[in-house]
C-alpha cells in the first residue's frame, strides 16, 4: 500500500510523492529525489520540521523535545524524519522548492473543447497527452498556461478534480487579452505546456460548516473542491456565494445546482452587483452573507475573486469583529493570481 503525500513549498510550488506503508516521509522524499530539510534524521535536530494540514499519520517516540515540542505536536508540527502516514496527507514545507532541488511539474495537453459564456468567460477542457500520467493537484489550487506564440503565461485554478485525464478551466474574456485573443481562435487539438499545479488555496480537511465566496470566474476553485466533496459523500454544511458585476457573468449555474442535488447539505445564492438588473439578489456578497454560519466563528471562510471583493470580505470580517476558525482566501487580476494567503 502508497499513500500520496502532498508536499506544498513556500513559493506555492506543489510537488506529490508516494509513500509506502511504514516508509518515514523524508526517506520517501528521498527515494522521489526530493531534498527535504534535513541535518540528523534521527529526531535530534528538529531542521525536517513541517506543518501537517491533513492526513492521518504517526511520530513514534524516537524524537527529543528539543525538537519537537508536544505543543507543537498538538498543533500540526511534525518531523518528516519521523512521521509515518497511514493515510494520504498534506505538508507544509517552510522552504523553497528551488532549496529542496526540485520545481514545477511540466504538463503536455491539447485542447479538446472551448465552450464561451457570451462575452463573460470560456470554459477550456484540455486532453493530457496519450499516455502521461494524469496530474495531481489539490482541489483549488491552479497552473501557468504558455500562451501559444508568446513566451507568456496565464495562471488559472482548475474547476476540475484532481487526477483525470481532462482538466478544465473557467477564463474570464479580456477584450484584447493574450489568452482571450488566442482562444478566439484555438481548435480541438491545439497543443499547451502547463506548470504546476502551485498555490496555498486549496481545500483543508476540516468538521466545521464551510462558507465558500466566489467573485466572477473566482468561481472555478470552487467547482473543484465541491466535485470533491461530492464523490466523498461529505454531509458539511456548506453555502457558497456566487457574487458578479453583471447578469451575463453569472455562468455555469446549472453545475452549481447539480451540487445542490448531489451534497444533502448545500446550499448556494447567486449575487449581481448592477443596480439595472433584475435579480433577486443585488449588490455585493458582504450583504448577503449568513449571520448564523458567521457568529460564533465556527466556520472555515475559503475567499477567491477580485482583490477589490477579497478586501471588501475582510474588512467585513473585521469590522463585525467576526473571527472564523480558518480563513483562506486568493486574490487575482484578470492575468494571475496576485496573493494566496491562508
Amino acid at each position: 500500500m502508497c499513500y500520496t503525500i502532498a508536499l506544498n513549498f513556500e513559493d506555492g510550488i506543489t510537488r506529490f510523492i508516494d509513500c509506502k506503508q511504514g516508509e518515514k516521509v523524508l526517506d520517501a522524499a528521498f527515494r522521489n529525489k526530493i531534498n527535504l530539510p534535513m541535518d540528523c534524521s534521527d529526531g535530534v535536530c528538529g531542521t525536517c520540521k513541517c506543518r501537517a494540514e491533513s492526513g492521518a499519520y504517526d511520530l513514534g517516540e524516537d524524537y527529543i523535545e528539543d525538537a519537537l515540542t508536544e505543543d507543537e505536536a498538538e498543533e500540526g508540527l511534525v518531523l518528516t524524519c519521523q512521521m509515518v502516514p497511514s493515510s494520504d496527507c498534506v505538508l507544509s514545507v517552510p522552504v523553497t522548492a528551488a532549496s529542496c532541488k526540485t520545481g514545477q511539474q511540466k504538463i503536455g495537453a491539447t485542447v479538446a473543447r472551448i465552450e464561451p459564456h457570451k462575452d463573460a468567460a470560456v470554459v477550456l477542457e484540455l486532453q493530457i497527452e496519450e499516455g502521461a500520467v494524469p496530474p495531481a493537484f489539490l482541489p483549488g489550487q491552479y497552473v501557468n498556461i504558455g500562451v501559444p506564440g508568446s513566451t507568456a503565461s496565464r495562471s488559472y485554478s482548475f474547476s476540475s478534480a484532481p487526477a483525470e485525464g481532462r482538466m478544465e478551466f473557467l477564463i474570464k474574456k479580456i477584450p484584447d487579452g493574450l489568452m482571450s485573443s488566442w482562444l478566439a481562435r484555438a481548435a480541438p487539438g491545439d497543443k499547451l505546456d502547463l506548470t504546476g499545479p502551485m498555490g496555498s488555496f486549496y481545500l483543508r480537511d476540516a468538521g466545521r460548516p464551510l462558507l465558500f465566496l466566489a467573485g466572477g470566474t473566482g468561481l472555478a476553485p470552487f467547482l473543484s473542491i465541491l466535485e470533491v466533496l461530492a464523490r466523498a459523500g461529505s454531509r458539511q454544511q456548506i453555502h457558497l456565494i456566487y457574487g458578479v458585476t453583471r447578469d451575463q457573468d453569472l455562468v455555469l449555474v446549472d453545475r452549481i445546482a447539480g451540487f445542490a442535488r448531489r451534497l444533502p447539505n448545500f446550499t448556494f445564492a447567486t449575487v449581481v452587483a448592477d443596480d439595472a438588473s433584475a435579480h433577486p439578489r443585488k449588490g455585493w456578497v458582504t450583504q448577503h452573507m449568513p449571520e448564523d454560519m458567521l457568529a460564533a466563528g465556527e466556520v472555515d471562510v475559503y475567499l477567491c475573486g477580485p482583490p477589490p471583493m477579497v478586501d471588501a470580505v475582510r474588512h467585513y470580517l473585521d469590522e463585525k469583529g467576526v473571527r472564523p476558525a480558518s480563513f483562506h482566501y486568493e486574490k487575482f487580476t484578470p492575468n494571475a493570481p496576485l496573493k494566496a494567503s491562508a
